[in-house]
């Protein structure tokens, strides 16, 4: 019976590391609910581009989203485009991509609303393509159809690296957008993602066999 629960012992054990060691190469999650995302970090911060001319803004341009600062920049020019009251940040050139780096703090977290805009600065159904990289080495490339309204963020175990927009039709006069852009530190601890659980019913069955070889 001894033996029996040593042996349960050493397969918990493993399955405790073996748990860690999946939590620990998961880098990069992607959230396309805000709600989720807000939940997943700490100390979120938000620039909602107030203040931001409706003209050309030379790049780079260094701004803040609550505690963190960041860094814009685009291959030419950017933009401010929407209205006094709801401004937003854009390109000069439909070609060009928006760049946000330098984030402080360490910050592990970035999303916002992303979408495109017309030469008229307003809003156009388009997909957007953005690239996000971390300081692991992860990199994701979401693309998707957007609107005004459109939520998309990015979590990572370690900080968040630089995050690109951009449109997937350039030269078709569709100028990537931002509003809201969110910094955040990341959570401590984190539901395990699939591959976790996985391994966690793997040990489980584990243990379930131990026990029936002692009856």
């Amino acid at each position: 019976m001894n033996l029996t629960i040593a042996r349960c012992g050493r397969v918990t054990m493993t399955l405790a590391l073996l748990v860690a060691s999946a939590s620990s190469h998961a880098t990069l999650t992607v959230f396309t609910s805000q709600s989720s995302f807000l939940a997943a970090v700490t100390a979120p911060g938000v620039d909602t581009f107030a203040g931001l001319p409706e003209t050309f803004i030379d790049s780079p341009i260094t701004r803040s989203a609550g505690p963190y600062t960041y860094r814009a920049s685009s291959t030419t020019n950017l933009f401010g485009v929407g209205t006094a009251s709801d401004p937003a940040l854009s390109t000069n050139n439909d070609t060009d991509v928006i760049t946000f780096s330098s984030l402080s703090g360490g910050a592990a977290a970035i999303g916002g609303l992303f979408f495109g805009t017309d030469i008229g600065s307003n809003f156009v159904s388009s997909m957007m393509v953005l690239t996000a990289t971390d300081s692991l080495g992860a990199t994701s490339t979401q693309t998707l159809l957007t609107t005004p309204t459109t939520f998309i963020g990015f979590v990572s175990n370690g900080a968040i690296v630089s995050l690109l927009v951009a449109t997937s039709m350039p030269g078709e006069f569709i100028f990537p957008t931002v509003d809201n852009l969110t910094i955040a530190s990341a959570q401590v601890s984190a539901v395990p993602e699939p591959e976790a659980w996985a391994l966690m019913l793997v040990g489980l069955v584990a243990l379930s066999t131990a026990a029936r070889r002692r009856r």
